[in-house]
């Protein structure tokens, strides 16, 4: 992660608007590409179509990709 912004969450935990907030940094920062690390869990897959909802709303086509992680720490994707 040495180099990147990372953004942490939890849209379970968290009473928190993440499309809304990711809608605005994508709109006025020159974001290169998106990566979304999440666990194999349901409730992560929040965070995920959160950032798919303000990659639309945003109007800007970033690369973006999603790596999931198993509740074992092994990657999946």
């Amino acid at each position: 992660m040495k180099n990147h912004i990372t953004l942490i969450g939890c849209p379970k935990l968290d009473m928190a608007d993440y499309a809304e907030k990711l809608t605005e940094i994508l709109r006025y920062n020159d974001i290169q590409s998106v990566t979304v690390v999440r666990m194999e869990v349901p409730c992560c897959g929040g965070i995920e179509h959160a950032v798919k909802s303000a990659l639309l709303n945003s109007g800007k086509m970033i690369p973006w990709q999603v790596v999931t992680i198993a509740t074992d720490g092994t990657i999946l994707d």
